[in-house]
C-alpha cells in the first residue's frame, strides 16, 4: 500500500490532493454546523426538522445536475490547473457569505450560501477526475483515485467534527467565518501547485444550454456500455451514502438517544472506514483496475446495512447521552461495526468504478464524461433527498425502516448492473479464485505490450489457467481455448464475458475449427491480446506436451508479436488431474508464479521453439 502514498510527496499529484481535501473541508464544515444548527438549536420547529435537513442536502447537490454539462465542457477546452485557481478564488467569496449567513441567523441566506457551495464544488468535479489520468500512469490510476476517495472523507470526517464543535460553542458565528475563510485561502494556495494541463479539446465549442448539453453529453457516455454502466453505479452508491449521512443527525436524536458527540462519533466511524476501503483497492487490485472487488463492496455493503438495522432494534436506551455514555451502552459495539463495515465497503465500490471511467474515456472527451457522472450523481442523491422526505415525511416510517428498505433496494440494483455488465462478475470470479486458493506471483509482466494485436503462449496444467492469467496479466486477455473445456457450467460464464474463443481439432470438428480461425484473425486486426495453449489439453502427468502447430497458422495468417509465458506451482493443485482432477488433490491452497519470456517477431515463430520457451520458464517446477 505505501506506493500509492508516494504520490503525497510529487507535485503532479500533491497539489490535487491538498486543493481537494480542503474544498472537502470546507463545504462539510459548513454544512455539519447548519445540519446541527437546523437539528438543535431551536431555530426550526421539531416537526419540520426532517424537512429542513433533506432539503438543505437536495440544494447543495442541485447545483451538479444544472451546471455540470457546461463545467465539464469548461474543463475539456481550457487549461485545467488555471480554471482549478480561479474556483478556488470564487470559494473564498462563498465563505465570506457563509460567514455573514451564520451571523444574520437567516435560515433562507444559510441555504443560499449552501446553493453556492455546490455551484463551486460542480465547476471543480470534472477538473480533479480528468486532471487524474493527465498526470498519472496507468498502474497509478487506482491509487490516485484511493487517495482522493480517501481524502474526501477525511476531510469529511474533519469537517463534521469541526463543525459540530464550532456550532456548540457561542462565538459560533465568528469562529465559523474565520474558519471557512481561512481553509478557502489555503486552498487556494494549495491549488498553485498543481501543474499546468493542457486542454484536451480546445476547439470545442461551448453549449450554455444546460437541458440541450446535458441530454447531448449523457447520450454519448451511454455509447460505451461499461463506462455508463459504471457511472449508474457510482451514482446510486452516493444516494446511499447522502441517504445514511444526511440522517445521522436526526437518528441519533430520535432513535439512539445520543448528544451532538454520538452524532460525531458515528459520522467518524463511518468516513474513517470509507477510506480505509478506498485505500485498501491498491492492495486488493495489485495497481490495476480490478472490477472484481465491485461486487465484493455491493455484497458487503448490503449485508452490513441489513445487519445495522437489527443492532439499531437491539439497542435499548431511554435519556440522552454523550459519547462516552453512548459506547457504554449494550450492542453499541456491534452498531458502530455495521456503520463502520458500510464504510469500507462502500470506499471498496467506487473506486475501481471511477478508475474505469478515467481508462475507457477518450481524453478528449474525458472531462464531459466526468459531468455526466456527476450530473447523474445529483438526478440521485436529489432522489435520495426526495425520497427521504417522501418516506420519512409523508409516508412516517422510521429512520431505522427507511435505511432497512435502501440496502435492500442496494441488492436489487447491484444485480441489475452486474446483469447488465457480466465483466463484473466475470472479473469477482477471476478476483476471487486468485485471493483464495491461490496465491499468484509474477515475473516479466512488463513484457507483454500495451496495445495491439498480440498471442500469448503457455504450459496447460489445470482448469482454471485461463482465470489466472486473466488476474495477474493487466489488459483484457481473449483466451483459444478447447471447446469442451469452454463449455465447462459456470466456468462458460467466465469465459464467454471474456470474448474466449472455442477451438477443436480440424478432424474433430470443422466447423468450430474455421470458425475459431476466423475469429482470431478479426481479433488480432481489431488489437486484442489472445493466449493459446498449444498443447490443446491439460496435462495428464504434470509435463509440457508436444506443442501443436495452430500457433504457426495464425500469425502467417496475421502476423503479430507472440510472448511465451509459463505457469508453475499449478501441478497437484484441486484443478489438475494430480490424484484425478476435483478428487485426489494433494492440495487446496498453493502458491502460483506467472513467468513471461522475451517477445518472438511472428516470423521467426515455430511450434517447437515456443515449446522450448516455454519450458526453460518453467524450469522444473510444474
Amino acid at each position: 500500500m505505501s506506493s500509492q502514498f508516494k504520490l503525497l510527496r510529487e507535485r503532479r499529484f500533491a497539489g490535487l490532493f491538498y486543493t481537494q481535501f480542503l474544498g472537502a473541508l470546507n463545504d462539510n464544515v459548513f454544512k455539519a454546523a447548519l445540519s446541527l444548527i437546523f437539528v438543535y438549536s431551536g431555530l426550526i420547529a421539531t416537526e419540520s426538522t426532517d424537512t429542513f435537513v433533506n432539503l438543505a442536502a437536495g440544494l447543495f447537490i442541485l447545483p451538479f445536475f444544472l451546471f455540470s454539462a457546461t463545467a465539464g465542457q469548461i474543463a475539456d477546452k481550457f487549461e485545467k490547473s488555471r480554471l482549478v485557481r480561479v474556483i478556488k478564488l470564487v470559494e473564498i467569496g462563498v465563505a465570506l457569505a457563509a460567514g455573514l449567513a451564520i451571523y444574520a441567523q437567516s435560515i433562507t441566506a444559510m441555504l443560499a450560501v449552501l446553493f453556492l457551495l455546490g455551484v463551486q464544488s460542480t465547476f471543480f468535479g470534472p477538473l480533479k477526475f480528468s486532471i487524474l489520468p493527465q498526470q498519472l500512469k496507468e498502474s497509478e490510476l487506482v491509487g490516485g483515485n484511493a487517495q482522493i476517495e480517501m481524502g474526501t472523507f477525511v476531510a469529511i470526517l474533519l469537517g463534521t467534527i469541526a463543525g459540530g464543535i464550532i456550532a456548540s460553542m457561542d462565538g459560533v458565528n465568528l469562529l465559523l467565518t474565520v474558519a471557512v475563510v481561512v481553509v478557502a485561502i489555503i486552498g487556494y494556495l494549495s491549488s498553485r501547485f498543481i501543474p499546468e494541463c493542457p486542454p484536451t479539446d480546445p476547439e470545442l465549442k461551448i453549449g450554455f444550454n444546460p437541458f440541450k448539453e446535458t441530454w447531448a453529453m449523457v447520450k454519448n457516455a451511454r455509447e460505451n456500455h461499461s463506462v455508463y454502466l459504471s457511472i449508474l453505479g457510482i451514482s446510486w452508491f452516493w444516494l446511499l451514502g447522502s441517504i445514511l449521512l444526511t440522517q445521522i443527525p436526526n437518528l441519533t436524536k430520535t432513535t439512539l438517544a445520543g448528544g451532538s458527540t454520538v452524532v460525531t462519533l458515528i459520522l467518524s466511524v463511518f468516513t474513517i472506514a470509507v477510506a480505509f476501503g478506498s485505500l485498501i483497492c491498491e492492495r486488493l487490485s495489485g495497481g490495476r483496475i480490478e472490477l472484481g472487488i465491485v461486487p465484493v463492496g455491493a455484497i458487503g455493503m448490503s449485508f452490513a446495512g441489513i445487519d445495522l438495522y437489527f443492532a439499531m432494534s437491539g439497542l435499548a436506551t431511554h435519556n440522552t447521552v454523550e459519547w462516552l455514555g453512548f459506547l457504554e451502552l449494550s450492542g453499541v459495539v456491534r452498531l458502530l461495526v455495521d456503520f463502520g463495515l458500510v464504510g469500507f465497503f462502500g470506499g471498496m465500490f467506487i473506486v475501481p468504478l471511477y478508475a474505469l471511467i478515467q481508462m475507457r474515456t477518450p481524453e478528449a472527451r474525458r472531462a464531459r464524461i466526468i459531468a455526466v457522472n456527476n450530473i447523474i450523481n445529483a438526478v440521485f442523491m436529489v432522489s435520495g433527498a426526495g425520497l427521504s422526505i417522501l418516506f420519512l415525511g409523508v409516508a412516517g416510517l422510521s429512520i431505522p425502516d427507511f435505511l432497512l428498505t435502501a440496502m435492500l433496494m442496494n441488492i436489487a440494483v447491484a444485480a441489475f448492473i452486474f446483469h447488465q455488465v457480466p465483466e463484473f462478475a466475470m472479473r469477482f470470479l477471476v478476483w476471487l479464485l486468485s485471493h483464495t486458493m491461490y496465491r499468484v506471483s509474477h515475473e516479466g509482466l512488463e513484457k507483454i505490450p500495451l496495445t495491439g494485436g498480440a498471442v500469448l503462449v503457455c504450459n496447460h496444467v489445470t482448469y482454471v489457467d485461463a482465470l489466472i492469467l486473466a488476474g495477474a496479466v493487466r489488459r483484457p486477455i481473449r483466451f483459444i481455448m478447447y471447446k469442451p473445456i469452454y463449455d465447462i457450467p459456470v466456468l462458460n460464464f467466465v469465459f464467454r464475458v471474456g470474448g474466449a474463443i472455442p477451438i477443436q481439432g480440424e478432424q474433430e470438428n470443422p466447423e468450430a475449427y474455421r470458425q475459431a480461425f476466423e475469429e482470431i484473425r478479426r481479433g488480432l486486426l481489431a488489437g486484442d491480446l489472445l493466449c493459446i495453449f498449444p498443447e490443446g489439453a491439460l496435462t495428464q502427468d504434470g509435463e509440457i506436451a508436444k506443442f501443436r502447430r495452430g500457433i504457426e497458422r495464425i500469425v502467417q495468417v496475421t502476423p503479430v508479436p507472440v510472448i511465451p509465458m509459463a505457469l508453475q506451482g499449478l501441478w497437484g493443485s484441486f484443478f489438475s488431474h494430480s490424484g484425478g482432477v476435483f478428487k485426489n488433490p494433494s492440495r487446496l491452497w498453493s502458491r502460483v508464479k506467472v513467468c513471461v519470456g522475451q517477445e518472438i517477431e511472428p516470423q521467426t515463430v515455430e511450434a517447437a521453439g515456443l515449446q522450448q520457451a516455454v519450458s526453460s520458464l518453467r524450469g522444473e517446477a510444474s
